[in-house]
């Protein structure tokens, strides 16, 4: 089995859809339906292992995206898998464009400013509906936690063969 490096989180399990064992799914993909289109699926609970699903449908019902995976057909066998984290292997994810980064990719590249301040290390991103919010945690003394847009007037850019990223940010805020 792949190492736990090897996954990369999609979403999770957030509900039940009628009957026949389908599942909701909260998605981090972009656009949300993307994550129906992996052929598989590995699904994890709290202190347990991951477990590998076959996807055999998934769509869009009103605001969420629901799924059907081999071997559920039952609402209890589904009740047993909320709140599991979704993931697929790193080696399964697309190859992207220029300018275009999976979130992964990020997480724990430096943030200076364009004026060469360091502002700590990004720690975790996330979406506010609106953008991508990154999270800013500075190394020194003040453990200092900042969230800054994912806009392209605020990154200007992106090195991750050096782990850098350079924002035009105001150091005090």
């Amino acid at each position: 089995m792949s190492q736990l490096t090897d996954y990369v989180l999609l979403g999770n399990v957030s509900g039940i859809h009628g009957l026949k064992g389908w599942l909701k799914i909260f998605s981090h993909t972009s656009p949300r339906l993307k994550i129906t289109g992996y052929s598989q699926w590995f699904l994890k609970k709290p202190s347990e292992d991951w477990k590998a699903y076959k996807v055999l449908n998934g769509r869009e019902q009103g605001k969420n995206i629901i799924a059907q995976l081999e071997g559920i057909s039952e609402r209890n066998q589904v009740e047993a898998l909320i709140g599991s984290e979704i993931a697929v292997l790193a080696e399964q994810l697309e190859a992207l464009s220029d300018g275009k980064y999976y979130w992964k990719d990020l997480v724990g590249v430096e943030v200076k400013t364009t004026e060469g301040v360091s502002l700590g290390r990004l720690d975790w991103i996330f979406n506010s509906g609106s953008n991508d919010v990154l999270v800013v945690k500075s190394d020194g003394s003040d453990r200092k936690e900042r969230m800054l847009p994912f806009l392209d007037e605020v990154v200007i850019s992106i090195d991750l063969g050096s782990s850098l990223m350079i924002v035009d940010w105001d150091p005090e805020f």
